[in-house]
């Protein structure tokens, strides 16, 4: 990887990034700051957001935070009113990187289990998108990326139906919001990664995956 001075810069850029504090999150809001963007996340676990906003702090990045379940609506909600003040009511780039899953044959998924990846994949990333139009309208060329995955595209043995679901309906709102808000001046991509280590997925969850990703192609 070149210099940053080798490559573009988001110097004076606004943006969000959902759940930053580990993970694929951690990796996108860190590179955004090399670049030179002023950058917000977000993270249901304070104390994990503190350390993560300390560490980034100490790299010389300008990064804040707050504590947001994005499960519940009035705190995505408390979460843009903060966002439009600290960025002047202007985003340049809002990521939604959010994302669970739950590990279970579609026979044994219970009411909540349906609901809980549902909410927090979807449903999210679509109400967070909504509220911060405005402010990626105002900034006169805004972009939208949603973190999906490739079991939004093809089936993955032992790859919970409910989590496909949800993420196959992400890369679906990707292409409809990229055809009503390209007047607005406002780009919609989705990224749909493969395996990758993350906390997330884990050590075992990991390997498993890899072979089952190898099995698969």
């Amino acid at each position: 990887m070149g210099s940053t001075s080798q490559r573009w810069s988001l110097q004076g850029m606004t943006v969000l990034v959902t759940g930053g504090t580990i993970g694929i999150g951690y990796a996108i809001v860190e590179e955004l700051a090399v670049l030179g963007a002023r950058v917000h996340t977000c993270a249901r676990n304070e104390a994990q957001l503190n350390e993560c906003l300390h560490d980034l702090a100490t790299k010389g990045y300008q990064v804040s935070g707050s504590v947001c379940d994005v499960t519940s609506r009035p705190q995505r909600e408390d979460l843009i009113t903060r966002v439009s003040s600290l960025f002047n009511r202007k985003l340049n780039i809002l990521i939604n990187n959010v994302g669970t899953s739950i590990l279970k044959q579609t026979v044994d998924i219970t009411a909540e289990d349906f609901s809980f990846p549902l909410t927090t994949n979807l449903e999210s990333a679509y109400h967070i998108s909504q509220l911060v139009h405005p402010l990626l309208k105002d900034s006169g060329a805004a972009s939208i990326v949603f973190i999906s995955s490739i079991a939004g595209v093809t089936s993955i043995k032992n790859i919970a139906s409910m989590y496909g679901a949800t993420k196959g309906a992400i890369n679906q709102l990707t292409r409809n919001l990229a055809c009503e808000w390209a007047k607005d001046n406002i780009r919609i991509n989705c990224v749909a990664p493969g395996p990758i280590r993350t906390p997330l997925c884990g050590r075992v969850n990991f390997l498993v995956f890899m072979i089952i990703f190898t099995d698969l192609f």
